[in-house]
C-alpha cells in the first residue's frame, strides 16, 4: 500500500504496522531532489552573467594565449566533478544561506573592480588586479555549492571547487620566473645537441640558424611548459577521480610535469635532426612548421600513453574505469526541503540585479558599434593652452580590437630649457578598457619602473590625482601618468612605497550594480626624452614639468565626454 505524505515531508520512514520493518514513504508532489539539483546547476551557470567581466577576461585569456588555453577546460571539468560528488550524496539539498552571502560579496566586488582600480603592487614588475579572476571563480563556485548543497557537498566536492582557482593556470609572475628561464635552457640543450652532431650554428642563443635563411627560433612556447602543464593537470584530475593515495598523487603530478618537459626536449632534438636532413632535401625546408606540429603531436601522444599506463597501475582497480560512487539512498522520489525555493529565488534575484549593468552595456555597445566606423579616430581638441594637436592614431590589440585613441600635442613655443626630444605630451583615451591601470600592462611585459608614486597635477578644472611611473627602456626615458575619469570627476592614487603598495581609484557607490550614463574612462598621459644618459631624478623632474605645463590648461572632461556612454 502506498502512503502519501504532505509536500513538506523529507526523507521520512515509518514502521509498517505489526511488521517491525522500515518502509520508505513515497512522495508524489513537488520537486524531487534530482530535479532541484538540476535547476540549481542551471541557475548557477546562468549566474555567471552577473560576473560577466571576469568571464569575458578569462575567455580572452584562453583564446589568445596558447600557454593558458588549458584553463578553458577547468570550469567544465569542475562542473562535472561537482555534479558527480553531488550525486554520490544523493543530491542532498541541505543548503546554507552563507553561500548566498559569499555570492553577493563576489558579485559586488566584481562590480567595484569594474568601476574602480584596485591593484596590489608587489614589485616593480609584478602587480595584481584585485580581486584576481581566479579568486572570483573560486568564490563564485564555493558560494553556489554552499547555497544549494550545503557543507556536506562542499566537503565532498572540495577538490573540484579548489580546481576552479586554476582557470588562469599560469600567472604572469610564472612567465617571468620560470617560463623565460626554461626558454633559454631549452635553446641551450637544442644547441648543444646540434653541436654534438657537428652542425655549426650562428651565435644567437635563442636562434638555431643552420644557414643564413634557414633555422628555428626557440620561442617561449617551445620550452615544454604547455605540455608539462597539460600533463600535470591530467595527472592531478586522474589522481582525484581514481582515488590515488596522497603520496602517489603528488608523485604522479610531479612526474607528469617532468614527463611533459622531457618529451619537449626530445622534440627539440628530433627537430634538430629534421633541420639537418632538410639541409640536403630542400623540399622539407618549406614544410618545417608542419613537421614541427607532426613531431610534437606524435611525441605528446607517446607521453600521454606513458602517463595513462602509470595511472592504470596506480588505480585501485587497475583499470581506467571510473570507481563506483558510494551507495546512497534512492532520491528519485524524495522532495527537496521547503527552504530550497527561497534560496533559489534569492539567487535568481541577485543574478538579476548583478546582470542589469552588463545587459545595458551590451545593448548600448551594440548600437554604438553599429554606427561607429572601426577606423574612426578619437575626439581631441585642436588646441590645449599653448599646445597644438600634432597627430592622432589608434592602438589595437593583436586580435584587431581597438584599445586606445591617441593624440600627440606639441608646444607652440618650445622652451630652450626643455629636455632633449621636445616637450611633446601624448594623451591616450581608452573607450573599451573600463577601470584599468597601465601599470598592469608594463608588469605583464616585465618592464620595471624606476619610480612610482601619486602626483597631484593642476588642471583647468580642479587639481587631479594621477598614478605616475617613470621608466628607462634604453632608447628613451619617459614618464607616464594615469587617472580614471567617471563623468567630470577624475582621480587615481598610489602608495608611496618603492616596492610594495596599492593603486586605487574611488568608485561611484551609487551605480555599482546599475549602468550609470557615465562609465569609467582611463586616461593616460606620456612624455619622454631621448637623453638616456641624464640622471633619472633630473629627467623625471623635467618631464613632470612638461605634464604640469600641458595639464594647466586641459579639462579632462573634454577628452572623455564623447566616450562616456557605453
Amino acid at each position: 500500500m502506498k502512503i502519501e505524505l504532505p509536500r513538506s515531508s523529507y526523507r521520512e520512514t515509518a514502521l509498517a504496522s505489526g511488521s517491525g520493518t522500515s518502509r520508505s514513504f513515497t512522495l508524489s508532489k513537488g520537486l524531487t531532489l534530482s530535479q532541484s539539483a538540476a535547476l540549481s546547476a542551471l541557475l548557477s551557470v546562468a549566474g555567471v552573467f552577473s560576473i560577466l567581466s571576469t568571464a569575458i577576461y578569462l575567455w580572452g585569456l584562453w583564446t589568445t594565449d596558447p600557454l593558458k588555453s588549458i584553463g578553458g577546460l577547468i570550469p567544465i571539468v569542475s562542473f562535472v566533478l561537482i555534479l558527480r560528488a553531488w550525486r554520490s550524496i544523493g543530491w542532498e539539498m541541505d543548503g546554507a544561506w552563507w553561500g548566498l552571502l559569499l555570492l553577493a560579496v563576489t558579485v559586488v566586488t566584481v562590480h567595484i573592480r569594474d568601476r574602480a582600480i584596485l591593484e596590489l603592487v608587489l614589485s616593480s614588475s609584478w602587480a595584481i588586479f584585485v580581486p584576481p579572476h581566479s579568486l572570483v571563480a573560486f568564490a563564485y563556485t564555493a558560494g553556489a555549492v554552499l547555497l544549494f548543497g550545503g557543507v556536506r557537498l562542499f566537503r565532498a566536492a572540495l577538490f573540484p571547487i579548489v580546481l576552479t582557482w586554476f582557470v588562469n593556470p599560469v600567472p604572469n609572475a610564472f612567465n617571468l620566473l620560470i617560463d623565460l628561464p626554461l626558454q633559454h635552457a631549452s635553446a641551450k640543450i637544442a644547441r648543444s645537441f646540434a653541436h654534438l652532431l657537428g652542425q655549426p650554428l650562428t651565435s644567437d642563443q635563442l636562434r638555431l640558424m643552420f644557414t643564413p635563411d634557414f633555422g628555428m627560433f626557440i620561442a617561449p612556447g617551445c620550452n615544454g611548459i604547455r605540455g608539462a602543464i597539460t600533463m600535470g593537470f591530467i595527472a592531478l584530475i586522474a589522481g582525484y577521480v581514481y582515488r590515488f593515495r596522497l603520496r602517489f598523487h603528488v608523485l604522479a603530478v610531479l612526474g607528469a610535469i617532468l614527463l611533459g618537459y622531457l618529451f619537449n626536449l626530445i622534440r627539440l632534438c628530433v627537430l634538430v635532426l629534421y633541420y639537418i636532413v632538410a639541409l640536403h632535401i630542400h623540399w622539407l625546408q618549406s614544410r618545417a612548421e608542419m613537421g614541427d606540429y607532426i613531431i610534437g603531436a606524435c611525441l605528446f601522444l607517446i607521453a600521454t600513453t606513458v602517463l595513462f599506463t602509470v595511472i592504470l597501475r596506480l588505480s585501485p582497480t587497475h583499470s581506467l574505469r571510473f570507481p563506483a560512487l558510494a551507495p546512497h539512498a534512492d532520491s528519485g522520489s524524495l522532495l527537496a526541503p521547503k527552504s530550497f525555493l527561497p534560496r533559489f529565488a534569492a539567487l535568481a534575484l541577485l543574478i538579476a540585479i548583478g546582470s542589469v549593468s552588463y545587459a545595458r552595456a551590451l545593448s548600448d555597445r551594440s548600437v554604438t558599434q553599429a554606427t561607429a566606423h572601426p577606423d574612426a579616430l578619437g575626439h581631441f581638441p585642436q588646441h590645449i593652452g599653448g599646445y597644438t594637436l600634432a597627430r592622432e592614431w589608434n592602438e589595437y590589440l593583436v586580435t584587431g580590437a581597438l584599445i586606445f585613441y591617441w593624440a600627440d600635442y606639441a608646444p607652440d613655443h618650445p622652451s630652450p630649457n626643455q629636455l632633449e626630444g621636445g616637450g611633446r605630451v601624448s594623451v591616450g583615451i581608452s573607450p573599451v578598457l573600463g577601470a584599468h591601470d597601465t601599470l598592469l600592462c608594463h608588469s605583464a611585459r616585465g618592464e620595471d619602473w624606476l619610480w612610482h608614486d601619486s602626483v597631484t597635477l593642476p588642471t583647468a578644472g580642479v587639481p587631479t590625482s594621477f598614478s605616475a611611473s617613470f621608466y628607462n627602456d634604453g632608447a628613451t626615458q619617459y614618464l607616464e601618468a594615469t587617472t580614471l575619469c567617471t563623468g567630470p570627476t577624475c582621480g587615481q592614487y598610489a602608495s608611496a612605497r618603492q616596492h610594495f603598495g596599492f593603486v586605487y581609484s574611488r568608485p561611484d557607490t551609487h551605480t555599482l550594480l546599475t549602468q550609470s550614463p557615465d562609465r569609467p574612462i582611463p586616461v593616460l598621459l606620456r612624455t619622454e626624452t631621448t637623453d638616456t644618459a641624464m640622471a633619472p631624478d633630473r629627467a623625471r623632474d623635467g618631464l613632470a614639468a612638461n605634464l604640469r605645463d600641458f595639464l594647466g590648461a586641459a579639462d579632462l572632461a573634454t577628452f572623455t565626454r564623447a566616450d562616456r556612454q557605453p
